[in-house]
């Protein structure tokens, strides 16, 4: 299996301490090197309101957004994972889930996806280099 796509979660995951996200972009930047596409697949009606969402696309961070309100399917719904797989061209199986919801990991790993539950950065950041095979350092 050779491991091509991240999906993240942001409430919870991305939207932690200044420190945590600035580490988030290097880590992004990082495997976007590497080959890696990478979304962001969240449970935000969306809207006005989410437009700090929408920056870690415009700014070139990830491929895609998805908010549950904007795409009509909220985690953990397996459609949810295919659509934000489908989002960055790369089939699910090939994908790691990062959210901090358990409920959200086992879904996504019952519809073929890797999942790494998320509860600080330190320990995430190893996971998911390892599972990458990502070798630089951060």
């Amino acid at each position: 299996m050779k491991l091509r796509g991240l999906i993240v979660d942001y409430c919870g995951v991305l939207d932690m301490s200044e420190e945590d996200a600035r580490r988030w972009r290097e880590l992004l930047k990082a495997l976007q090197q590497i080959g890696v596409k990478a979304a962001i697949l969240s449970n935000d009606p969306g809207g006005p309101g989410a437009e700090h969402i929408r920056l870690w696309q415009e700014q070139g961070y990830v491929e895609a957004v998805l908010l549950s309100g904007e795409i009509g399917v909220e985690k953990p719904a397996p459609e949810a994972f295919e659509q934000a797989a489908a989002a960055i061209d790369v089939p699910a199986n090939d994908c790691v889930l990062v959210d901090d919801s358990i409920l959200n990991v086992r879904a996504a790993v019952d519809t073929g996806l890797v999942g790494v539950y998320y509860q600080q950065f330190d320990r995430a950041v190893v996971e998911i280099t390892g599972l990458f095979g990502y070798e630089g350092d951060l």
